[in-house]
C-alpha cells in the first residue's frame, strides 16, 4: 500500500512531556488535525487529552476511537442520512 492515502503513517508526538511515536492511517491523522483545529488545540494537546482518558492500552487505538467517536456523534445535516437508507 505504499503511496496509498490510507497507509499507516508514524509520527512523533509529545505526551505528558514524553516523546513517543504514534502509527495510525493518514485519514485518522487528517481527522485528528481537524478536531484539534476545531477545538483550538495543538495536536500534542489533543493527543495528551485522549491519552489521559483512554480505556485502551494502545494509544494508536485510542486515537482512532476518539476520531471515530467525534465524527459519529457529530450532528448531521438533514440530507446526509438519505444516501445511506437507499
Amino acid at each position: 500500500m505504499s503511496g496509498s492515502r490510507s497507509g499507516v503513517v508514524k509520527r512523533s508526538v509529545l505526551v505528558a512531556g514524553h516523546a513517543t511515536s504514534v502509527s495510525i492511517e493518514e485519514p485518522f491523522w487528517a481527522g485528528l488535525k481537524e478536531i484539534a483545529r476545531e477545538r483550538g488545540l495543538s495536536l500534542n494537546t489533543l493527543i495528551a487529552a485522549i491519552d489521559a482518558e483512554r480505556l485502551s492500552p494502545n494509544l494508536s487505538s485510542a486515537i482512532r476511537l476518539a476520531v471515530l467517536a467525534h465524527y459519529r456523534d457529530r450532528p448531521r445535516s438533514p440530507g446526509a442520512a438519505q444516501g445511506a437508507s437507499g
